[in-house]
């Protein structure tokens, strides 16, 4: 009996993740990439520093913890050595003037208890009010009303922790401002991070491009699999063909064109929301897939918010961590810097990065600029490269209804997956793995 024939349409994170989940289970895979490059938007982007050395950076600045149980798994499958990869330090919320948090290596609740006993700059009144908060979630089993926002979440906190650590743990975690962020899904994060195990809320901070970190290995580990990769070859729609199979129709490709399929059994879509609405929308009027526009305009309803990444540079530059939280302000719109130096050898490169960021990049470029000095005190810093992915995630806010894994009812050979496909988790790395990973269970 000949194998299954699965497409998958897109090759980022999630789609790489789909297609190593299909080929476990015994099916040809062919994915479908518009771009010349794997990784989506977590991807490696090429630069230069202003002595003319060439470096490679990312679109964005990733955080993964250690309770990203998925995204390690299959990093390890695909041959990519985690101990080397990835810096993995106790979870930190310290400012440059060592105030914040800092957990202890220990296993929790003796982690964050001890944390948060020893958090610099905080009053025990501060730290009191949010050991009692803590344990109130933990016995309500992390649960809350859909409708309840993080800042909803966190009424009884004391403004500096709000400011200190509710509001950067939140940005970091659904890039949603606390005021319009989903409780619920923040306290799925917590509760999976902070009580999932020894380890589980440790940072863990590529030391490599994002590129190099997973995508492209895992390109690798298909083909080596018999699989087939198609970059530059953007699907212009898909055409259902008798007995449930699938027709793509897409542009020319710039890689492994001529070896692709005639058909598919399945397809996977795996592609940005918008890209996925594009061609669910126009099965619409195909008999049998009126249901389609459901699914599309749930797609279409999401709201996005932008990540601006400014990486910056001045020789000697140094941090006294390889990350650090800044105080966040409209003026000074960084809620983090990392030092490039410490994680991949770029010594003396900064990446600033202002979450759910609304500006002009010459302005944020400019604040940016103005916070290094008035909070880390450096040498004038040079911009090397500012990143502005305007779509960067969805906004993760409360009551959000996603596009769920089943696009069409009744049609078992057309699935999505990706971060912003119906999950317990936010637009992270972890949620797109974990949907991809699901999806293949779906066929």
């Amino acid at each position: 009996m000949s194998r299954m024939q699965v497409a998958v349409i897109g090759a980022g994170w999630a789609g790489m993740a789909a297609a190593i989940a299909h080929t476990q289970a015994g099916r040809q895979v062919t994915v479908f990439e518009a771009a010349r490059t794997v990784g989506g938007r977590a991807r490696a982007v090429q630069a230069t520093l202003p002595n003319g050395t060439p470096a490679t950076l990312d679109n964005g600045q990733h955080i993964l913890i250690g309770a990203y149980a998925t995204s390690l798994r299959l990093m390890r499958l695909v041959g990519i050595d985690t101990d080397t990869a990835l810096l993995r330090l106790p979870l930190t919320l310290q400012f440059p003037d060592g105030k914040g948090l800092q957990l202890p290596d220990l296993p929790p609740p003796l982690d964050a208890l001890l944390g948060i006993a020893r958090a610099r700059g905080w009053g025990w009144g501060d730290k009191l009010a949010l050991l009692r908060t803590a344990t109130g979630w933990q016995l309500r089993g992390f649960r809350c009303t859909p409708q309840t926002s993080v800042a909803q979440l966190c009424a009884s906190l004391t403004p500096r922790l709000m400011a200190e650590f509710i509001d950067p743990l939140c940005v970091s975690a659904l890039n949603t401002p606390a005021a319009q962020a989903s409780g619920q899904v923040f306290l799925r994060v917590l509760q999976d991070s902070l009580f999932s195990g020894r380890g589980g809320s440790n940072l863990l901070l590529p030391r490599t491009d994002l590129g190099a970190l997973f995508p492209q290995a895992a390109a690798g580990w298909l083909e080596q699999s018999g699989g087939f990769l198609a970059t530059g070859k953007r699907v212009q729609r898909l055409q259902s063909l008798p007995g449930g199979r699938w027709q793509i129709v897409s542009a020319n490709s710039h890689t492994g064109g001529d070896a692709l399929p005639a058909s598919f059994d399945h397809v996977t879509l795996a592609c940005p929301s918008w890209e996925a609405s594009r061609l669910v929308t126009a099965l619409a009027s195909t008999p049998g897939f009126a249901d389609a526009h459901r699914w599309a305009r749930l797609a279409d309803g999401l709201r996005f918010e932008a990540i601006t990444t400014v990486y910056a540079h001045a020789s000697g530059a140094r941090l006294r961590q390889p990350m650090l939280a800044l105080r966040n302000t409209a003026a000074h719109p960084a809620q983090f810097v990392f030092d490039r130096g410490q994680l991949d050898g770029h010594q003396g490169l900064l990446a600033f990065v202002v979450s759910a960021s609304d500006g002009d990049r010459q302005q944020i470029e400019q604040q940016v600029l103005e916070q290094a000095t008035a909070q880390l005190a450096l040498a004038p810093l040079k911009v090397v490269q500012t990143v502005v992915e305007k779509r960067a995630t969805f906004a993760c806010t409360p009551g959000l209804q996603r596009p769920r894994m089943q696009v069409i009812p009744g049609v078992q050979s057309l699935t999505a997956c990706g971060d912003y496909v119906e999950g317990p988790y936010p637009a992270t790395l972890e949620g797109a793995v974990l949907s991809g990973t699901a999806v293949a269970g779906r066929v």
